[in-house]
């Protein structure tokens, strides 16, 4: 396939994928179980016959499908990747970019974390491309993770959406995608009245309101009892003080203090000549 006008393939190379990925983005069990668990779901909740990875890196995606028995193939930038992919895929993966045409259409297109990483304009016509060759499209991109040198492109969620939007494609809101990234959305194509998306959206903000509500709602609850605990809390510790100084009131030692304040009261009247001998004596002025 003709390679992009912008080759960014040598910033995925061997560097990369060891540093740039959180753990090493190796053949491991971690990183195999992870993908696999994702083709898994994919499969239970679309069923499709033909699967493109968009940005497939070493294939690991494609592996999982192909182990279930979905037709799959993979596509990446960078060589490095490919030339890693594993011997039973290699004739499923292949070298180019997503911005540039595709051999076939495919029942199911995912991309995970790859837009960011391409120039704005060649995501935009990667976004384009893809929509060409498939009604379902499975997207994740960071929206966030800046200080990632090859995070050149990030944007909000809206951002992508608005870009599909562009092409007739549109967020399906009753599909949870989070089991591939919290940000992770399904598009598809609308091919009909545009009323089934102004519901999903008018549904969906007004389950948010609703939550928000109950959720401001148990806060509030949630504040008065612990004022009303820290009340009960203040008075347990106040009458806890008092019997406290009860007790030191009852010994006998506060008894005869006492006692002798009361005796020391009656021998030098406050203001008495005798108190002031007896503060003289004592040293006090």
């Amino acid at each position: 396939m003709d390679q992009p006008s912008n080759n960014l393939s040598g910033l995925f190379g061997e560097y990369y994928y060891a540093n740039n990925c959180g753990a090493p983005y190796e053949r491991t069990e971690a990183w195999l179980s992870f993908f696999q668990k994702i083709a898994d779901r994919i499969i239970t909740d679309f069923n499709p016959q033909t699967v493109l990875d968009a940005g497939c890196a070493k294939g690991f995606l494609v592996e999982g499908f192909r182990r279930r028995g979905v037709e799959a193939w993979g596509i990446d930038l960078s060589e490095y990747a490919i030339q890693s992919v594993h011997p039973d895929i290699k004739d499923f993966c292949f070298t180019g970019s997503i911005a540039q045409p595709l051999p076939r259409r495919y029942d199911l297109i995912v991309s995970i974390e790859v837009v960011e990483h391409m120039p704005a304009e060649e995501a935009v016509r990667a976004i384009e491309n893809l929509c060409q060759y498939s009604d379902n499209i499975l997207l994740s991109s960071s929206p966030y993770d800046y200080k990632e040198a090859t995070h050149m492109n990030v944007h909000p969620p809206d951002y992508w959406a608005r870009q599909f939007a562009r092409f007739g494609f549109f967020r399906d809101l009753d599909y949870d995608a989070s089991y591939i990234t919290p940000w992770a959305a399904r598009f598809y194509k609308l091919t009909g009245s545009v009323q089934p998306v102004i519901q999903a959206y008018e549904r969906h903000i007004w389950q948010m309101q609703t939550e928000l509500k109950d959720l401001r709602t148990s806060v509030i609850e949630y504040h008065d009892r612990l004022h009303h605990l820290e009340s009960q809390e203040a008075q347990v510790q106040l009458r806890a003080c008092q019997q406290e100084l009860a007790d030191i009131r009852n010994t006998r030692s506060w008894q005869m203090v006492q006692k002798l304040q009361s005796f020391r009261v009656q021998m030098a009247p406050p203001g008495s000549r005798r108190e002031k001998f007896l503060k003289r004596l004592l040293g006090r002025k």
